[in-house]
């Protein structure tokens, strides 16, 4: 089956839900063992003792572990992200990026990722990892020969960490290369990659040979800004074993409620990304010449030519998301958004509304001075996260905002 019928028929039976046509809820904490030997089976299963013969159907444990909701969630997703083969659903985006990392390096490890980056990520690699004894090692986005180089050189190292395009600039770094690069290290790191901008409509690392494709699910998997939720997936199902198994002991899986909500959207998210990705075009060709605009981050307006290497190589549309960086620094940025009157003046995006903020002082306000400049972050970019209404009246609300 096609993704857009596999992700509305598959890993879910109506006859284990009383007939209904989409799954119920299963609010449970335990699960009622069918014998012994199947408690006895299901434990050494989850404790990695065994592992599930092709077609067995082993009993649930606990809902820490696992549950209906999560189960069908995690199956019905899969077709969405191109050469994924299992996927694994958490309690946020976060929970999803910081679970991945701590199944696979240990103190000692090195990683190895791209900036600008998420101000979340980039303050758990500093304020977490690094502490606990992983060092990070940060390569600018689109700087494709340095990315290589610091894969082939750095020792111990365990994970490659790129976000792409790189949040706020949009900034592009070459999935299929990095995964190249890390192929040729005698110990090779996994290539994980965050998908949440273009995923899972336009882009698709798994298929360019990345390790681990991860979701904030918050963000366009959601796409109504009324849940938190985050997804790994992969093309290798051990290494799933091996994410689900840190999940466990770590407690952030998502709720029966959510994942009933998120599995929900699923059949939606090719449409909604479809629909704002036009209107973000349409958009930032016409801002473009602005003249209170002094340049514009958007895939399609790209004008280095790398960048547009990359981006006709590994993306099928250029999304929804747009930087612009305005004349006038930080009180021009504070102006336009004050002056907003459609567009929504908040954090987070990919909702079917438009949101638009200031990252400098909110996202990535917690990023030092000197990763800030490195990365391109400046004091007038704001970044805009179209969502689907008349792209005209988005645009008119843009410009009068400009003033």
């Amino acid at each position: 089956m096609r993704p857009l019928t596999a992700v509305l028929t598959r890993g879910f039976d109506p006859a284990l839900s009383v007939g209904s046509a989409r799954p119920a809820v299963f609010r449970s904490s335990t699960y009622v063992f069918t014998s012994p030997e199947a408690a006895e089976r299901a434990f050494a299963i989850a404790g990695g003792r065994s592992q599930a013969m092709p077609g067995e159907h082993v009993d649930l444990i606990y809902s820490r572990f696992n549950h209906p909701n999560a189960e069908i969630l995690e199956d019905q997703i899969v077709p969405l992200e191109k050469g994924a083969k299992a996927a694994v659903v958490f309690n946020s985006g976060m929970a999803a990026i910081m679970t991945s990392i701590l199944a696979f390096a240990r103190p000692g490890d090195r990683i190895v990722y791209t900036v600008p980056l998420y101000g979340g990520t980039q303050h758990l690699i500093h304020e977490f990892l690094e502490p606990f004894g992983i060092r990070g090692t940060a390569v600018r986005a689109g700087r494709g020969a340095e990315l290589v180089e610091a894969i082939e050189k750095t020792e111990n190292l365990r994970v490659v960490l790129i976000e792409t395009p790189a949040n706020p600039t949009l900034m592009m770094t070459d999935i299929r290369q990095a995964v190249e690069a890390a192929g040729r290290c005698g110990s090779r790191p996994l290539v994980m990659v965050d998908n949440t901008f273009l995923g899972p409509t336009f882009q698709h690392p798994l298929a360019l040979g990345a390790d681990v494709c991860l979701y904030s699910g918050t963000k366009y998997l959601g796409g109504f800004s009324d849940m938190l939720s985050g997804v790994a997936l992969t093309a290798d199902a051990s290494l799933v074993k091996t994410i689900k198994a840190r999940r466990g002991l770590f407690g952030n899986i998502l709720q029966p409620d959510e994942c009933w909500m998120l599995d929900s959207r699923l059949p939606t998210v090719n449409l909604r990304m479809n629909k704002a990705s036009k209107n973000a075009q349409r958009i930032a060709e016409r801002l473009a010449g602005h003249a209170q605009v002094e340049k514009i981050h958007y895939p399609s307006l790209f004008e280095d030519a790398d960048q547009i290497r990359i981006r006709d190589a590994q993306c099928d549309y250029p999304g929804a998301m747009m930087s612009l960086e305005l004349r006038g620094g930080k009180p021009a940025a504070f102006d336009f958004l004050r002056r907003l009157r459609l567009a929504r003046n908040a954090v987070s995006l990919g909702g079917v509304e438009t949101l638009v903020c200031h990252p400098k002082s909110t996202t990535h306000s917690s990023v030092s001075a000197e990763e800030l400049e490195i990365a391109g972050v400046t004091d007038g970019l704001v970044r805009m996260s179209i969502g689907i209404e008349d792209w005209r009246d988005l645009l008119g609300d843009f410009e009068q905002a400009l003033g």
